[in-house]
């Protein structure tokens, strides 16, 4: 009998629960006990919504992130968090945002940890702190918790934990030591942390180890051999787990390592599974990722068994299946969507509907396909509606994608001749000052965009209230003396869904949410079919806050790679074509913003590194259609129109000369977290344009000092010419409340003042 797991399920809930409760607690207004309660009625639910299943995941439901946990499981806790009273939670929160609800009504918030992209998603996790003197000591507590939760529910439970090798991987030394050093430390804590689990009975523990479908060079892959091999002592049985890419030269470490089950994707490692069943121990478990968990498109549940079933035939009990990965990375419910277009929703499924075509799939295997027909046949019937659907195609879009040519990417001018120019029309002083784009979403701005959609406000009242949001914002700004000013993006929604719902080939969810991090989620956009832009999407807002100030002000535009990157794109062709399209639509919108008098347009491309291929032997193919878009969107402009791009929470460093090539006029980008290391790539590689290196920690509510922002500006005027400085958050405010906001860019604003005194 074929057995069926998961790997974990979304832990925000299917109403966004998870969120309301954190953000309750963080501003006091709900105590400790009932954030925590919430939790375990959450995991409860989620556990019911897994049942059917063989193993059920246990331990992967967390308050911020899951690498965090297993920071604090480890006891690997920042010492500049160590001093403060109160609980484990507290300075569980300090870490992840710089503060918890105890430091409310004070300034005692501490620096966050430094936070980025989980592998190639939009998941953001906490990056793990190193030095040559870590320690480690177990604290199983949260595990052992929701453990013995899961037991006196009868759920089947299957702990998940990070592994230790990708744990080190995924972390970064703050010193100059080799973090794989510590590995002889970790090693006895997660030795002892699968004795404690054993002890309760635990049959099989999740091991993730997602490393291993990254380039791993010959000191990596030997440190998984040195950890499993302490490791294979332990009673409870190990199913190491990979996914989101293929293991290439890691497959032969990984089938023979000494642990009793290995999980592969088999959506993106389809043609490594044959090579795995010639490699894998006879005595070894195979699960199988045979549900995309990743995307929300319906599995062709009649092909997976036409590859599956022989697999089943050869393995028998040794095969398991599931999901590729964590179902984290898509909504919970697709039964809710009762407004989604219902030809749409027949090609999607979600979470729960992911797991139920795994149980059809298992009834197949293990009954027979007459056991599962009519739910086949279901099943083959959306299929083919989406493949031949004509809402899908479009051929003029296809025929104006064959027309790409390079020249529709290059500036009439180099920079330097631009730079001339721009500085001429716009006048601005040295260091000068501006925001990424958006200010606090205000509840007066979620009421009215939530009276318009239901009809209770009407097109000129919900007109008249965002033209009245955009004047406070200018005015702010105007007052706290920026020199580049924004609308503030009162009228947007998200910055994805915003320009998608204007776009032909797009559809929406209404509780499609995916946690982005913390109480941070998105609701990606459904890119079905071919795209194009019916009409203007920013211009009369942009227009109207232009009408507000004789200063600059830019027009705000999501750049082709990140809309792309940040939706749940179709899989019948290639992101490449996709992302083309989607550039030569937001062109259109670039050129109408310069037709109307805007003479500094942003075009953010913050999800440009996390399209990157897991291994650096396939970046280029992507960098170079990815690059390629930006510059088909913005280059059609005249010298004098300055194109700004913005980039936040990735590792920038090593595709730098990629950035350069995108040929911005400006750049900001996030370097206030990692404490400007985005600058050591300016040691080796002269960037030719302008830059604004983020100074101001958006993702916490801590307010950063005049004299921080300084110092961190002279970090960047040591590597970058001081006249190609610019002085910026490291991202969009919507997520701040206008009472954080205010002094936090007061300082800053102060802060470029002195340093152009000393300029």
């Amino acid at each position: 009998m074929v057995t069926t797991h998961n790997l974990g399920f979304p832990r925000i809930g299917a109403k966004r629960e998870l969120k309301f409760a954190q953000e309750s607690y963080w501003k006091g207004q709900s105590s400790r006990d009932e954030l925590t309660s919430l939790g375990a009625q959450l995991r409860e639910r989620h556990w019911e919504d897994q049942a059917g299943l063989d193993h059920v995941p246990v331990g992967d439901f967390s308050f911020y992130d899951q690498v965090l946990d297993t920071s604090f499981t480890l006891g690997n806790v920042p010492e500049r968090v160590r001093g403060f009273d109160g609980s484990s939670l507290d300075n569980y929160f300090r870490v992840a945002r710089g503060r918890s609800a105890q430091d409310s009504a004070c300034s005692c918030g501490v620096q966050a940890g430094e936070m980025t992209k989980w592998f190639d998603t939009n998941y953001h996790y906490i990056v793990p702190e190193f030095s040559a003197s870590t320690e480690f000591a177990l604290d199983a507590s949260r595990l052992l918790d929701q453990l013995a939760q899961a037991r006196k529910l009868g759920v089947k439970a299957k702990p998940v934990i990070i592994g230790p090798v990708t744990y080190l991987w995924l972390g970064k030394a703050k010193d100059d030591s080799d973090k794989l050093a510590l590995l002889p430390r970790l090693l006895p804590v997660y030795a002892a942390l699968l004795e404690q689990l054993a002890a309760q009975g635990v049959e099989w523990v999740q091991i993730d180890e997602p490393a291993l479908v990254t380039e791993l060079d010959a000191t990596w892959q030997q440190a998984f051999v040195t950890a499993y091999d302490a490791l294979k002592g332990s009673k409870a049985k190990l199913l190491l787990t990979t996914y989101f890419g293929q293991l290439q030269n890691n497959l032969e470490i990984a089938c023979n390592l000494p642990v009793q089950g290995l999980h592969i994707d088999a959506i993106n490692a389809r043609a490594e599974v044959e090579k795995v069943l010639a490699q894998l121990p006879s005595d070894k478990v195979l699960s199988l990722g045979v549900i995309n968990g990743r995307n929300i498109w319906k599995s062709d549940l009649s092909a997976v068994l036409d590859w599956v079933e022989p697999i089943h035939k050869t393995l028998q009990d040794r095969l398991w299946i599931a999901p590729s990965c964590s179902l984290l990375h898509v909504p919970v419910d697709l039964v809710s969507e009762q407004k989604l277009d219902k030809k749409i929703r027949s090609w999607l499924a979600f979470a729960l509907q992911k797991l139920d075509e795994l149980k059809v799939l298992a009834h197949a295997l293990n009954g027979g396909r007459q056991s599962v027909q009519a739910a086949l046949a279901e099943n083959g019937v959306a299929i083919q509606n989406r493949r031949s659907s004509p809402r899908v195609h479009n051929p003029a879009v296809k025929a104006a994608v064959a027309k790409i040519d390079a020249a529709l990417g290059r500036r009439s001018s180099a920079y330097p001749q631009r730079a001339t120019k721009q500085s001429a029309l716009l006048k601005l002083p040295a260091y000068p000052t501006t925001t990424i784009g958006s200010f606090p979403q205000t509840a007066g701005i979620r009421q009215a965009r939530s009276q318009f959609k239901s009809g209770e406000l009407d097109d000129a009242g919900y007109k008249a209230v965002m033209q009245s949001e955009i004047t406070r914002s200018v005015r702010e700004q105007e007052a706290l003396g920026l020199d580049v000013l924004v609308h503030g993006e009162a009228e947007r929604n998200d910055m994805v869904e915003y320009f998608g719902e204007q776009l032909d080939g797009y559809a929406f969810s209404q509780f499609g949410w995916v946690q982005s991090y913390g109480s941070r989620c998105v609701k990606p956009p459904i890119l079905f079919g071919d795209i194009s832009r019916p009409k203007a999407m920013t211009v009369e807002w942009i227009k109207y806050a232009q009408s507000q100030t004789a200063k600059p002000m830019k027009g705000m535009l999501t750049g082709p790679v990140t809309i792309l990157n940040w939706s749940f794109v179709r899989d019948d062709q290639p992101r490449s074509v996709s992302c083309h399209q989607l550039a030569l639509a937001i062109r259109e919108e670039v050129l109408d913003l310069e037709k109307a008098g805007v003479r500094v347009i942003q075009i953010d491309e913050a999800a440009l590194r996390e399209g990157l291929p897991l291994r650096k032997s396939q970046w280029n193919e992507y960098l170079q259609w990815a690059v390629e878009s930006f510059r088909i969107t913005a280059n059609g402009v005249q010298d004098e129109t300055q194109i700004h791009t913005h980039m936040c929470y990735s590792e920038f460093n090593d595709i730098i000369e990629s950035i350069a090539d995108m040929d911005a006029d400006v750049i900001t980008i996030e370097t206030s977290r990692s404490d400007m290391e985005l600058l050591d790539a300016f040691d080796n590689f002269n960037y030719p344009n302008e830059i604004g290196p983020g100074v101001y920690d958006i993702h916490s509510p801590n307010i950063p000092s005049q004299e921080h922002i300084v110092q961190l500006m002279r970090k960047a005027a040591e590597r970058i010419p001081a006249e190609r400085l610019w002085v910026n958050p490291d991202c969009g405010l919507k997520t701040r409340q206008w009472d954080e906001v205010i002094p936090a860019l007061k300082n800053m604003v102060a802060a470029a003042k002195t340093l152009r005194a000393g300029v």
